[in-house]
């Protein structure tokens, strides 16, 4: 066994064997892959081997497209048949909701190249004669769709691999991962130790116990997952000897389950309720080929409804129930990138649709690793989108609740309601005394809107039908058993709600709580030398000032965002909550190694509260004796100030546009400042508003945001970021962004008007056309309460952005009317105010 590679794959499923393949296809031969028994002895051998594009993840959809189009190229290089089954998809769809997700889709497909077709239940019927049509309001079909044979794939990019190069060691097992003071890694096998400068872990369900080598929490718990082999049926052996076309695969997602042909007969794939998390320590030394004894009672539902729609699954015998593991994470997406703290180390994990996503996985962390940087957007498979919070208990909840819901219409507003509440600040209660219907992000609870007292949605609503197994459509009741929130592709029925919050807002003042935001302490003698090397932006000179900063990657798209605060001795730095793993581990990978600049979590130990409103200063006034002038407090600055009997850091800055501050404050003080604010605002209107709120104000200043408007894809020149860019100083891509800019930018950011919309606004990834041609998508979209407009924030190609344009919304077609940045206040008079 070789004694040094340039990079180590711990794994010989499907996912490590892609990985391997496409580091040597980016030229690093010297690559190894350890497996500990055979390979596809995990997960790989008994999967069902489809190949699914339906996915309305920008990230996981371009990966999947990937996959498909390259293991038939795979398959001529090599020589080797991979058993593809270019058979398509079919995806039944019984109710409005389920119709509208698939529009919603078919847009999300259009704009990374996926074709997608519709079908009428007649249609369905010719594609598949043995499915019943009752019932139905049509279909999407993927021609391009299908499945292979998984063991045939691997093997086929084993044999790519190693005609590249790279090299396969079986039946080693990897018994420890030590990283030495030089930054090389030591893999230590059973058979010799390899030195190399990268390992990537793809263990499936070994992902815990190999992150634990490294110190590191792996959000990845398998569940059990079953499907069911018919015996033959005469039907389908007597169409396959007659040379009738193979019957695509079949998938009834209001009743959970998939189905396709399995030699001559049919194999059943229900993802029901109650399937267990497993492996929760990892399989034992000795698993190979492993399988968990068959359950049928949980399948129950799921097969009488494949038997009312497939009658001939109830006319032949079970020939075999496979019971397998399937590796989750807590939201069913994988986790492909960088592991938080840890220099060179890679993950390949938590696939629940390894298969489909082994190919393009393997592309992108290939692309990463060599060239520092993936060529699409992966923030949506990025393992830094899960914290410390992710422990063992949490991740079983939570893995066995994306398992059961993998069917399940996914509202775009849907907030899953397991292993919640974890997260919560002190104002928590008060907020939902005063009818806070929370989201979560990053395991934090926010007031999403607030409902008013005993409102309930009207009983009629709930529900999209009886006999639909996947019949969920609103959050979780509250403990007095009343439903408050609706979920939908439309507007629904928190819309006038929150346009109430944004009115009070603009009239009066709102209190909104965004503890959430990631927050840390920059200090050190090198801390602004560090600071203004990394950002694209300078960082404030004066003490008290607030700059918007952004780190941008080696050539020039937009990695991170931060609002930077300077104080005496440090910088504040705050960015979104949603990546507060993300962007810290960005930060301290990119620390100097003189020990010149420390840095400190702050998320905490500090609570923010965000007063905002033409009658935000009035109300200050009361509650403090700190001068709120514009000369003595202008726009863009914080001052340490008394709240009452609380202090806090007041930062003059906020995401909707108005009058305001922002109250960073030690978390423990947090109820004395909400109480001394509401009281002095009872007088002034001042009401609590939520996060949906926030958002629609911040599209109508056309705030953007990470990953949609401001991304790797697009150049900080593409996303409009002029103004934050210094080019008299050398800053973190500046040669690449600048080269690119002189070129001639791909891509312009815009803000539209969709005309004409009655019930939906865009909500991101619609496509945009001008004609039959595809210019652009949009990014964020919602109804703008103050303009009147429905809005849409969008990156469009350049050379036509003063062409007549149209936007598709649910498979409908709008105009749309170009406007100036900032619909709302253009010239920030109300900022300033």
């Amino acid at each position: 066994m070789k004694s040094s590679a340039r990079a180590v794959v711990i794994g010989g499923g499907v996912v490590g064997v892609s990985t391997l393949y496409h580091l040597a296809k980016k030229g690093w031969k010297n690559s190894v892959l350890l497996e500990r028994k055979e390979l596809t002895s995990g997960s790989t051998w008994h999967a069902a081997g489809l190949l699914p594009l339906f996915n309305v993840s920008y990230s996981v959809g371009q990966i999947h497209k990937y996959s498909v189009r390259f293991y038939q190229e795979l398959q001529k290089e090599t020589g080797m048949d991979v058993g593809f089954s270019n058979v398509s998809n079919i995806r039944l769809a019984r109710t409005k909701d389920r119709w509208d997700e698939f529009m919603y889709y078919k847009g999300v497909a259009e704009t990374i190249g996926v074709q997608v077709d519709l079908l009428t239940p007649e249609q369905v019927q010719e594609v598949w004669p043995l499915c019943e049509t009752d019932g139905l309001l049509g279909a999407i079909q993927h021609p391009e769709d299908g499945y292979i044979q998984p063991a045939d794939l691997t093997q086929a990019l084993a044999k790519g691999a190693r005609d590249l190069g790279a090299t396969i060691h079986r039946n080693t097992t990897v018994t420890g991962i030590d990283q030495k003071a030089n930054g090389k890694w030591v893999v230590t096998t059973d058979k010799g130790k390899i030195e190399c400068a990268h390992v990537i872990s793809a263990t499936g369900n070994f992902a815990r116990k190999t992150g634990a080598m490294v110190g590191l929490s792996v959000p990845v718990i398998p569940v059990e997952h079953q499907y069911i082999v018919t015996e033959p049926h005469p039907e389908i052996v007597a169409r396959k000897k007659a040379g009738r076309p193979e019957m695509g695969v079949l998938r009834e997602a209001d009743s959970s389950w998939y189905m396709r042909e399995e030699n001559g007969g049919l194999l059943l794939g229900p993802y029901e309720k109650g399937a267990p998390a497993c492996y929760v320590d990892g399989p034992s030394d000795e698993s190979e080929y492993e399988l968990f004894q068959e359950d049928l009672d949980r399948l129950m539902p799921h097969i009488e409804t494949a038997v009312a729609r497939v009658p001939a699954f109830a006319e032949v015998g079970i020939k075999k129930v496979y019971n397998g593991a399937i590796a989750y994470t807590p939201d069913g997406s994988p986790a492909i990138g960088p592991a938080p703290g840890l220099k060179n180390f890679w993950l390949n994990e938590g696939h629940s649709f390894g298969i489909t996503a082994a190919g393009g996985a393997g592309w992108q962390l290939a692309e990463w690793i060599v060239d520092g940087e993936p060529t699409i957007d992966m923030m949506g498979v990025d393992p830094r989108r899960f914290g410390p919070y992710a422990n063992e208990g949490y991740l079983k909840v939570k893995n066995e609740e994306a398992y059961s819901e993998v069917f399940t219409t996914h509202y775009p507003d849907e907030e899953r309601a397991a292993a919640r509440p974890l997260k919560t600040t002190p104002c928590y209660g008060r907020m939902k005394e005063l009818g806070a219907v929370f989201g979560s992000v990053y395991g934090w609870e926010r007031p999403n809107w607030f409902a008013p007292k005993g409102y309930s949605v009207p009983e009629k609503e709930i529900g999209v039908g009886e006999d639909v197994l996947t019949n969920y459509n609103h959050a979780a009741p509250l403990e007095d058993g009343r439903i408050v929130e609706k979920w939908s592709f439309r507007r629904s029925n928190y819309f006038s709600f929150v346009g109430q919050e944004v009115n009070n807002v603009t009239e009066n003042a709102g209190l909104l709580d965004m503890s959430a935001f990631a927050k840390c302490r920059i200090s050190g003698p090198g801390a602004e030398k560090w600071l203004n090397s990394i950002f694209a932006n300078n960082v404030p000179k004066k003490i008290g000032r607030i700059a918007l900063c952004h780190i941008l990657t080696e050539r020039g798209g937009v990695r991170s965002e931060f609002t930077v605060y300077r104080q005496p001795d440090y910088f504040y730095l705050v960015s979104a909550g949603a990546f507060e793993s993300h962007d810290h581990d960005v930060l301290r990978k990119l620390l100097p190694d003189d020990d010149s600049v420390s840095m400190t979590p702050m998320t905490g130990q500090w609570g923010v509260l965000v007063l905002a409103g033409p009658k935000s200063r009035e109300i200050l006034e009361k509650v403090t004796d700190t001068p709120l002038d514009n000369e003595n407090f202008p726009w863009l600055s914080g001052k340490k100030i008394s709240v009452g009997i609380a202090t806090a850091h007041a930062l003059r800055v906020n995401f909707v546009g108005e009058l305001g501050w922002e109250f960073h404050h030690p978390i423990e003080q947090q109820n004395a400042i909400f109480d001394t604010i509401m009281d002095a605002g009872k007088d002034l209107g001042i009401k609590p508003f939520g996060i949906r709120a926030m958002t629609a104000m911040s599209i109508e200043k056309s705030y953007r945001l990470i990953p949609r408007e401001l991304s790797i894809e697009y150049t900080a020149y593409e996303s409009a970021l002029d103004r934050f860019i210094k080019l008299d100083k050398d800053f973190i891509g500046k040669k690449a962004l600048v080269a690119a800019h002189k070129k001639g930018d791909n891509w312009k950011f815009v803000t539209l008007e969709v005309q004409g919309v009655g019930d939906a606004d865009a909500r991101g990834s619609e496509p945009i056309y001008c004609g039959k041609e595809l210019v652009g998508r949009a990014t964020h979209g919602s109804y703008g309460w103050r303009v009147g407009k429905s809005l849409a924030l969008a990156m469009i190609k350049p050379e036509f952005a003063e062409e007549e344009l149209e936007i598709v919304i649910l498979g409908e077609r709008y105009k749309v009317t170009m406007l100036d940045e900032s619909p709302f206040d253009p010239k920030n008079e109300r900022l300033r105010a």
